[in-house]
């Protein structure tokens, strides 16, 4: 993989509610990106993003997946997110690291409470985002009432730039206003242009009169000559577009079904072309209150995920907030005030890692078999810098947590202590009062995953209460 240029980097992540597609969509995408040769599903428990354990054993997503693929010349980072409100520390946490979101929604059951509480999260951190229609395949699939339902919940600032020639188990075929073209995807995969049919011309007129206004409205002198001419360019439209994404005053609405891969490609070329890139992206202030430029002097890395893999021990994911990551780096531990060598750097597509020599601002990484970091760390070359940025929801359900055997107690203690640095919303308290060890998470769901995973993962029982 070849190092990109922070103007070239999009890092997206994928939200939306449990079931509207999310991993599928994944797959999809890295398979038109040429990272995987077959597509896998959930229902086969072979897809890159869910490979845990606990995932393989219920079938749905606990962490959020980091992956890069390489298309359009552009670096897309994605994050796949788990869809339910239990483990949404992973959205937190995967949305304060990207400059924007797709909301996916489930053409069969249109707006539900996940992507409700996806929207807010994306509202509440400032973020722009796409609305992301999927399975148009299915048969209970009502695009037009669905694009309806995202436009009266979340407002007419959602704008459509596509709709299906026909929704159902025949889509195959996408009417993208913005080209002013038919896209068929034939095999599920290959994209062929063709001319906007007659028997949709006037739908496909009026939608693009609407992109085209929502478009101007975000910059004057696109709006003096929409008013002058009628109509403006494919570039002006998507210039338009940037714009008003960048400030949250538009979120452009698709459409795709991921299983049978129609739409993907055209999905990942539009926000190649009209996502921001991390030069757009929200501001960052340190630990201190200071805005942290990503051309500050100095390399900072921050820290904001690790997991525990077998044979291989820790592997701690980064943003490069300034400056530049490269191998063999010697650099401080602001937080702990140890030393650290970076010796290998890593871009993740799921459980497979591509090394690669450095990485500029903006961009995402990981590496392997660093002695004293943890998750929220930052490491410093050149710099005095921390960042504490991430602020994690509070936690919604509490149970004792005890040990089968109370001889377990100082080991049960040592896999939490692990645990918690996969996932910061699992909050440990060793009550005096009680006598007791409280454990914190963010539902029933939450906490009976955790006691699955250290039950089945680390082989101790113990007793939640």
């Amino acid at each position: 993989m070849k190092n990109y240029k922070t103007e070239d980097i999009r890092n997206i992540a994928i939200l939306g509610g449990a079931g509207s597609g999310k991993t599928t969509l994944t797959e999809s995408i890295l398979f038109e990106a040429g990272v995987i040769k077959r597509r896998g599903s959930v229902n086969a428990k072979n897809t890159v993003s869910d490979t845990a354990a606990v995932e393989l054993e219920y079938g749905y997503s606990v962490y959020s997946t980091v992956f890069a693929v390489e298309m359009f010349g552009k670096k897309f980072n994605f994050f796949d997110c788990p869809g339910s409100d239990d483990f949404s520390g992973q959205a937190v946490t995967a949305l304060n690291i990207c400059d924007s979101a797709i909301l996916v929604v489930n053409g069969s059951r249109g707006v539900d409470v996940g992507l409700i509480n996806s929207y807010r999260l994306v509202k509440k951190l400032g973020k722009p985002a796409f609305f992301v229609i999927n399975h148009v395949d299915s048969d209970k699939c009502e695009y037009d009432n669905v694009v309806e339902q995202i436009r009266s919940t979340f407002g007419t600032t959602c704008v459509p730039i596509q709709f299906p020639e026909q929704a159902g188990p025949s889509f195959k075929s996408v009417i993208d206003v913005l080209l002013n073209q038919k896209l068929t995807f034939a095999d599920g995969s290959a994209m062929k242009a063709e001319d906007i049919p007659a028997s949709v011309a006037d739908k496909a007129q009026t939608m693009r009169d609407t992109v085209t206004e929502s478009a101007a409205e975000n910059d004057e002198a696109l709006m003096e000559k929409f008013f002058d001419q009628g109509e403006l360019s494919i570039d002006e439209i998507r210039a338009g577009f940037r714009k008003g994404i960048e400030t949250c005053g538009l979120f452009p609405i698709v459409c795709t079904a991921a299983a049978p891969n129609i739409g993907v490609s055209r999905l990942v070329e539009f926000l190649g072309n009209v996502a921001p890139s991390p030069l757009q992206g929200k501001e960052v202030k340190d630990s201190k209150g200071d805005v942290v430029k990503l051309d500050a002097a100095g390399t900072s890395l921050f820290f904001f995920k690790t997991t525990i893999e077998p044979h291989i021990g820790a592997v701690s994911y980064f943003k490069v907030m300034s400056g530049k990551a490269h191998e063999g780096q010697d650099m401080i531990n602001s937080d702990r005030g140890s030393k650290e060598r970076v010796a290998q750097i890593f871009v993740s597509q799921g459980n497979t890692r591509v090394q690669v020599p450095e990485l500029l601002p903006g961009d995402i990484g990981c590496t392997v078999k660093l002695k004293d970091v943890r998750t929220g760390n930052t490491l410093n070359e050149g710099a005095d810098r921390s960042f504490n940025f991430i602020k994690y929801p509070n936690s919604k359900y509490s149970r004792a947590l005890k040990p089968v055997n109370e001889a377990d107690m100082e080991k049960m203690m040592t896999i939490v202590n692990r645990m918690r640095e996969e996932d910061p919303t699992l909050v440990i308290e060793q009550s005096k009062e009680l006598r007791q060890v409280i454990l914190y998470g963010q539902g029933e769901f939450h906490l009976r995953t955790f006691k699955w995973c250290i039950e089945n993962n680390d082989k101790m029982m113990i007793n939640i209460e």
